[in-house]
């Protein structure tokens, strides 16, 4: 197979989950240009919707005008969060600062994600949050907020802002600290509104404001996106994939590191600012691969990617081994159980103890066929592998991609081609 081409990939998901909520904060017209549009972001703008903000719709520029820190109207019914756990938790936050009763729910699979890591220090702000054994539905009476100083027993930008908004919206302080720094795309959109923000090691604290400024910017193309593309060209035989216009926050990059820990290199070039947030063009080769090994602390910043990873290390040169991964059992499956048990479906050797993963590379042919759970990360990184010579991967469900990436199987066919 050959990689050849150049893609930009769409809008960062996170970056355009949390912009569209501040902007509904702000005093005044905000504008995201190239804001992702995918099941994720339709589910918060949707909510938002609901809840009295005028969201425009999510194409190439959505406008939202903000109605202060306080400007949402009680919804008529439950909020539907269908399988996005951002939009649960950092809503989660911002009604524990409304004066009035509301519900989340979602689909299946987010009503099996945790939602008490995000209820009990609420709580502890003085919110009444009922959930469901620590899951969704859950119901929110929300009121006057105390100040909150946490730490956080999970390194988790969700629960992060989630907290920082519930702050923000109520005029509370709010500390917290971390086990490990995670993304910190909600900070710096803060600092982007001069909101006064503080950041020592892995603790942020966010005091009281009286009103925020509108903003602007383009919205970063998603580093996740991007590297199920760039990890195809490292697997390809030959060519030159090119990437741009993506995010490359130093939070978000856990991947680059990694890939290049295996033996491969990265390029990037033409770097820019946007939003607050570092960006730049990004280049893989074909590359031999080495094993790898993740420890605990590397996780946060490619908790997304370790799926992606783990099938590269199923064509990598020895044992790979990815420890304090238990995160990935959370998610919008147990994404580390599935990885393992489908690695193992097309003819790799992989296998999972608690929270620590093993793939043993090889040469072997892959054949079979992956079973998601409608997870979209799954998805994405076991097509990656049909990159592979003589592979024959099927997958049971590619449309769940439209979770974050709805044009990722037109992109992949796009720069690899048969030689």
């Amino acid at each position: 197979m050959i990689a050849r081409g150049t893609v930009t990939v769409p809008g960062d998901k996170s970056i355009t989950h949390r912009a569209l909520v501040l902007a509904a904060l702000t005093e005044g017209g905000c504008e995201l240009r190239g804001p992702l549009r995918a099941r994720d972001t339709q589910a918060t703008a949707s909510c938002l919707r609901a809840l009295g903000i005028h969201v425009g719709p999510l194409g190439r520029v959505v406008r939202i005008p903000g109605g202060g820190l306080r400007p949402f109207q009680a919804p008529s019914g439950a909020l539907n969060c269908r399988n996005s756990g951002t939009t649960a938790r950092i809503l989660m936050g911002l009604l524990a600062a409304h004066p009035f009763r509301s519900t989340l729910t979602g689909d299946r699979s987010l009503r099996r994600r945790p939602m008490a890591r995000v209820a009990e220090p609420l709580a502890a702000m003085g919110a009444r949050i009922t959930t469901t054994d620590g899951r969704l539905p859950a119901t929110i009476e929300g009121g006057a907020l105390r100040p909150l100083d946490y730490t956080s027993p999970v390194a988790s930008a969700q629960v992060k802002t989630a907290l920082l908004l519930a702050g923000l919206s109520g005029g509370a302080r709010v500390s917290v600290v971390e086990p490990v720094a995670s993304r910190d795309h909600t900070e710096r959109l803060l600092r982007l509104v001069e909101a006064p923000l503080t950041v020592e090691g892995t603790r942020v604290t966010l005091e009281p404001v009286s009103a925020l400024p509108p903003f602007s910017g383009d919205v970063p193309g998603d580093f996740s996106s991007a590297a199920y593309l760039l990890a195809a060209g490292l697997l390809a035989e030959r060519g030159e994939l090119t990437v741009r216009g993506v995010g490359v926050n130093p939070t978000r990059t856990g991947f680059l590191d990694a890939v290049a820990r295996m033996g491969a290199t990265l390029e990037l070039t033409e770097r820019w600012l946007s939003l607050g947030e570092p960006g730049a063009t990004l280049v893989a080769r074909p590359a031999r691969l080495g094993a790898l090994e993740v420890r605990a602390d590397d996780v946060p910043r490619m908790v997304d990617e370790i799926p992606l990873l783990a099938c590269l290390a199923a064509r990598a040169e020895g044992t790979s081994v990815f420890r304090g991964v238990g995160e990935l059992r959370v998610k919008e499956s147990d994404r580390l159980a599935l990885v393992a048990q489908n690695l193992e479906a097309i003819g790799a050797r992989a296998w999972c103890e608690n929270d620590t993963l093993w793939v043993e590379g090889g040469e072997q042919p892959l054949t079979g066929r992956i079973e998601t759970a409608g997870d979209h990360r799954l998805a994405m990184a076991f097509a990656v592998l049909n990159v592979v010579p003589s592979a024959r991967i099927e997958i049971d469900d590619m449309d769940c991609v439209a979770v974050s990436y709805p044009g990722f199987v037109a992109d992949l066919l796009e720069v690899v081609h048969d030689t």
